[in-house]
């Protein structure tokens, strides 16, 4: 006995065929999260020129404003800048690369294109808990898939930069993110005999040692 099976053919739009192959290129290129969170480093060197947008910078927020919050009280609020004044401002309250020694941080043309400063609503809450390090994670894989790059800033000189940006004593400064289009190459290497701080070579690639996943997976 035979059986014949004939292919199914179906009359598809041209439209859709064309929509098909699009979602299908824009998934193709998509990062999926390893890459997002290995491509997402802490960079230090920026193209200055090239700007961040105010409205890249909110969408930059909402993925915070989205991510979760302790017993759900959403105390963070936020601070945008990019234009130069004041990015200069916060650039002045910030501490560059605390493990090489007397480094000065990026010079002009290679500093932040714009900040986000995180602050606490102290009239919500006095305990932010890690609040801030979710919403700044959030708020890094947002910049990486946009094709800019951050770093993370908790040696903040309080007090310089309450003054410059009049921040009300009602916010306590959390965290300032720094952002742009990385100018820099940062690799990842194998922490050995527990080194783990990042350094430069003579080409000015920025190692960052990680501890192996089975120092850090306790077998108890």
């Amino acid at each position: 006995m035979v059986i014949e099976i004939r292919p199914l053919v179906f009359s598809v739009p041209g439209f859709l065929l064309f929509s098909c192959i699009i979602i299908y290129l824009c998934y193709s290129f998509c990062m999926n999260i390893f890459e997002l969170v290995t491509k997402n480093r802490s960079y230090r060197r920026f193209q200055q020129s090239e700007p961040i947008s105010m409205q890249q910078l909110r969408n930059l927020v909402d993925l915070a404003r989205l991510s979760p919050s302790a017993g759900n009280l959403q105390p963070l609020k936020f601070f945008l800048s990019n234009d130069p004044r004041g990015n200069e401002a916060i650039f002045s309250c910030l501490t560059w690369e605390s493990y090489i020694k007397d480094s000065p941080g990026p010079n002009e043309g290679k500093r932040p294109a714009a900040y986000i400063v995180t602050l606490g609503d102290t009239s919500i809450t006095k305990d932010f808990g890690c609040n801030h390090g979710i919403a700044a994670q959030s708020i890094l894989l947002g910049a990486t898939e946009m094709g800019f790059g951050g770093y993370m800033f908790a040696e903040i000189k309080h007090d310089q930069l309450r003054s410059l940006l009049k921040i009300p004593t009602r916010y306590q400064i959390l965290m300032v993110i720094a952002l742009g289009v990385p100018r820099e190459r940062v690799v990842i290497t194998d922490a050995k005999n527990g080194e783990i701080k990042y350094w430069r070579d003579i080409n000015k690639v920025h190692y960052v040692p990680k501890r192996p996943l089975d120092e850090i997976i306790l077998d108890l």
